[in-house]
C-alpha cells in the first residue's frame, strides 16, 4: 500500500507543478483557466481536446507544454489524404543482403510517443480519426495481430477549429468520449492581447526550460488517485451525471434540450479531474467548487442537444450551468 503524503512531499509537488506552469507562461500569455484544464487532463492521466478559432494559441500551447516535460513529442498535422499507417505504423519489407532473407519489420509511427500533438483533428476522415481509439483507450496498438504497447505516459492533446465546415468530419460521439475534457479557449482580454502583441512581434521569445519528466508524471497520476473525495461529494457527482440522461425525472432544462446524456465515464472523469485540480492546487481533498469548475470541460462533449437547443442557440455550457442548479450541492 503506498504511503499516504506528507506536507513536504505535497509542497516539493506543488513547487514543480508551479513551474511547469511558470515554464508554459514563458510562450504563452493568460489563458490561466486553460493552461488550469491541460494540466488537471495530465495529472489525471486523459486526453484533451482544445478547441478554439484560429490564432488563439492552441498548437502553441500543446507544443510549449511538450518542450517543458522531459517527454518525448510528436505533431501530426491532420489532413484529408492522411492514412491509418500514416499515424500508427505499417509493416516493411526487408532484406539482408549477407543471407539474402527477407522478414517484414514493423516501423513504429508518430503515435508511438509520450506526447502526441493532434492538430486539426477534425480535418482528417472518420477512418483516420478511428486509428486513435484503441491508442487513447488502451495505450496499445494493434497490427497485425500484435498488440504493442505504447510509452507510459501517453497524453493525446487534439486540437480543431469550429467555425470552418468545408474539408472537415465532425468527431463521432464514441471518439469523443475518449477525451477526459473538451477545453474551449476564447479571445485573450485587451491587456492580455496587447502583451501577446508585444510578446510575437520582438525578438525571440525565451526558452522553456524541462522542468518535469515521466517518472514525475506517473508519481503524479498515482497521487491524485490518493485525494479524498468524500461520500456526499461522490453522490453529488453520480446524480449530476444521472441527471443528464433525459427522462420524467430528469431536470426541466436537460428534458427540453438534450436527446442523449452522458455515460458512466463522464462520472469517473469528474471525479479524477476534481482530484486533480485539488493537487493541482495543493490540497489533497476535493471540493464542490472543484466539481463546479470541471463540469462544464467534463460534460460539454458528452451531451448531444435536441432541435430546440439548437435552435434556441442554447450551448451546452449553458446546459451544464443549469444542471448545477438544478441539482443541489451538498453543504460541504
Amino acid at each position: 500500500m503506498t504511503a499516504a503524503p506528507t506536507e513536504a512531499d505535497l509542497a516539493a509537488w506543488r513547487a514543480k507543478l508551479d513551474a511547469l506552469r511558470d515554464a508554459i507562461g514563458r510562450n504563452v500569455v493568460g489563458q490561466a483557466d486553460v493552461v488550469e484544464q491541460l494540466l488537471v487532463a495530465l495529472l489525471a492521466g486523459g486526453h484533451a481536446l482544445l478547441e478554439g478559432v484560429p490564432g488563439l494559441g492552441k498548437t502553441l500551447l500543446v507544443r510549449t507544454l511538450g518542450q517543458a516535460l522531459d517527454l518525448s513529442f510528436r505533431r501530426i498535422q491532420f489532413t484529408p489524404d492522411l492514412m491509418p499507417g500514416d499515424i500508427l505504423g505499417t509493416e516493411l519489407l526487408e532484406e539482408d543482403h549477407g543471407t539474402g532473407r527477407r522478414q517484414f519489420r514493423f516501423q513504429e509511427g508518430p503515435v508511438f510517443t509520450h506526447l502526441l500533438l493532434a492538430d486539426e483533428l477534425n480535418r482528417t476522415p472518420p477512418r483516420t480519426q478511428a486509428a486513435l481509439l484503441e491508442a487513447m483507450q488502451e495505450r496499445t496498438v494493434s497490427h497485425a495481430g500484435v498488440t504493442r504497447p505504447l510509452p507510459a505516459p501517453f497524453f493525446v492533446l487534439a486540437t480543431q477549429n469550429p467555425i470552418e465546415q468545408a474539408g472537415t468530419w465532425p468527431l463521432p460521439e464514441a471518439q469523443l468520449d475518449r477525451f477526459l475534457l473538451h477545453v474551449m479557449l476564447d479571445y485573450p482580454g485587451e491587456a492580455e492581447e496587447l502583451a501577446i502583441l508585444a510578446q510575437t512581434t520582438g525578438a525571440a521569445g525565451a526558452e522553456v526550460p524541462r522542468v518535469m519528466g515521466a517518472e514525475d508524471l506517473l508519481a503524479l497520476q498515482a497521487l491524485v488517485r490518493q485525494v479524498h473525495v468524500g461520500d456526499d461529494l461522490m453522490r453529488w457527482i453520480n446524480r449530476l451525471v444521472r441527471a443528464t440522461r433525459p427522462g420524467d425525472d430528469a431536470p426541466e432544462i436537460i428534458r427540453e434540450n438534450v436527446r442523449w446524456g452522458a455515460g458512466p465515464r463522464a462520472g469517473q472523469s469528474l471525479v479524477l479531474t476534481a482530484k486533480a485540480r485539488a493537487l493541482l492546487q495543493g490540497r489533497l481533498a476535493a471540493t464542490r467548487d472543484d466539481v463546479a469548475a470541471l463540469a462544464a470541460p467534463v460534460l460539454r462533449h458528452r451531451l448531444v442537444l435536441s432541435f430546440a437547443a439548437e435552435s434556441a442557440q442554447l450551448g451546452p455550457d449553458a446546459v451544464v450551468a443549469g444542471l448545477l442548479r438544478a441539482v443541489p450541492a451538498p453543504d460541504r
